[in-house]
This record gives structure tokens, C-alpha cells and sequence, in this order.
């Protein structure tokens, strides 16, 4: 999922008006930005021949959109990744027309592969915002993809499957997304040495995670922190300033995590 295609009902409070306020005009701003990321981002040429990376290069960041969405949801967040220019970010626009989430899940790991042999880097930092995390978790416990991808981070990812939208189930991808689909039932799996760090990021009023916890991560094979976020929707979160904080802090320093609360955190 990415651009919202449904409004389910939101709860009167004056938090959750004000969220879905927000989610209104930051639709109508990426409607407006949404043509500029259609086409596939050109990678910008680096000094480096292949095979080696600039020293003190941190991990390069690759970027994934939401279901009927592109890119373009991306522009301040990847400005915010390669602020200060040690860490390379590009963004991956998988096809509209996808009808398989496991056949994404491949495609991205050919591009990853690119990525590494173009960059000289041997691992990535992945970042999902929801069906886009769903795809590069795919991709790493089912594909081998812990081999490359040292951090992912999703933003409103359906970990456990999402029942919004009964109308939309006609498209594959949705059935795939639902809670008692086959592609739920892989990643429930065991994942025993997962070498990938996960960082999931959930909003309280995220109206296309039905329910909302469905975006926390809890699988006992894989190393998780589960970032509560509040105040804001599902469109919102990969635009949000304080989001945007915490995914930098997430790839680049310790743990967002107080040593009271393990497992979880939030973002206010």
C-alpha cells in the first residue's frame, strides 16, 4: 500500500482528526509531487570503480514506495539520508502492474545485487514504506536477501497482514497482504540466523493497518525494535520531520531503544 485508495472510519477524537487532517494535506501535496517519481530514478555516477567502496562509506541506502505508489514519496526523506553525502541513497520504483509480492521480493533482490557490484559495498540499508516493507522483508528471510541487507526499516508495513479495503481483494497483491494468505504464512515461519536488524515504525492512526498493531514486527527468529509513532497516518509517516529523525538514527547511531521498554520505542 502507499497512496490511501480508502478512508475507513476514524475515531472522534481531537488527535485523531488532526491526524487524518494532516493525512488530507499531505495527499493532496504528493498527488501534486507524484508525477515527478514515475519514471526509474537514474544513479548518480560515483569516483569508486566497481568492487570498491569510498572509505568510510556507510552502508547505501535503497528506498521502496507502497502499493500504487512511486517514489516521489520519498523526496524528503532521502534528502534527510544523504545529508552531509557518507551515505549513497537511491530509491527503486517496482512496477504498478506488480500482481506477485514474491516476484518483487526477486526482482529487488537483483537490484540489490546491482547495487552492491555498481557501489562496491557487500551489505545495504533497506527502507519500506508499507507494501515496500513487506517486499524487502520477503526478500530477506525468504531469499537469502540477511546476506545483504544489514538494516530494514519499515513505516506502516502489514507484518501480520492487514484486512483494510474488503472491496480490493480482487488484486492479487491485497489477497497476498491478507492476514491468512500463503505469503503471511511464509514470513510467520521460522527464520533461524537471520543476519538482518529490523526496525519497524506504526501509528496508532494509521487507517490502512487494520488493525494497527498488524505494522509491529514480533517473530521470535529476527531482531526487532518496534517504533510506536503518534499522532499521524499512513502517508504521513516517511514525510513526517520526527520520523525522519528517528529512521537516520535507526541506520546511523545505537539503538532507539530506552533499556526500560525493550522491544519498543516511540516517536512523538
Amino acid at each position: 500500500m502507499g497512496l490511501p485508495f480508502v478512508f475507513t472510519s476514524v475515531p472522534a477524537s481531537g488527535a485523531a482528526l488532526r491526524a487524518a487532517a494532516l493525512e488530507l494535506v499531505v495527499l493532496a501535496g504528493h498527488l501534486l509531487l507524484y508525477p515527478t517519481g514515475i519514471l526509474p530514478e537514474r544513479p548518480e555516477r560515483t569516483g569508486c570503480a566497481p568492487g570498491a567502496a569510498a572509505p568510510g562509506a556507510r552502508p547505501p541506502a535503497l528506498l521502496l514506495h507502497g502499493f500504487t505508489d512511486n517514489r516521489s514519496v520519498f523526496v524528503l526523506l532521502r534528502r534527510a539520508l544523504a545529508k552531509g553525502g557518507r551515505r549513497r541513497v537511491e530509491t527503486y520504483n517496482y512496477s504498478p502492474l506488480t500482481l506477485d509480492l514474491r516476484a518483487a521480493a526477486r526482482r529487488l533482490a537483483e537490484h540489490v545485487e546491482e547495487v552492491c557490484r555498481r557501489t562496491g559495498a557487500p551489505r545495504v540499508d533497506l527502507v519500506g514504506h508499507s507494501l515496500g516493507g513487506l517486499i524487502a522483508r520477503y526478500y530477506v528471510q525468504r531469499l537469502g536477501g540477511d546476506a545483504r541487507v544489514r538494516t530494514l526499516v519499515t513505516l506502516g508495513t502489514p507484518h501480520a497482514g492487514t484486512r483494510v479495503a474488503p472491496f480490493a481483494g480482487a488484486h492479487p497483491v491485497i489477497r497476498q497482504i491478507r492476514p491468512d494468505s500463503s505469503v503471511m504464512a511464509e514470513l510467520a515461519a521460522a527464520a533461524p540466523g537471520c543476519r538482518t536488524r529490523f526496525v519497524a515504525f506504526w501509528s496508532e492512526f494509521d487507517q490502512l493497518m487494520v488493525p494497527v498493531e498488524t505494522a509491529r514486527l514480533d517473530h521470535p527468529d529476527l531482531r526487532v525494535e518496534n517504533v510506536q509513532v503518534t499522532g499521524i497516518g499512513h502517508l504521513v509517516l516517511p514525510k513526517h520531520p520526527a520520523v525522519i529523525a528517528a529512521v537516520h538514527r535507526s541506520l546511523d547511531g545505537p539503538s532507539l531503544l530506552a533499556p526500560t521498554a525493550p522491544g519498543t520505542a516511540s516517536v512523538a
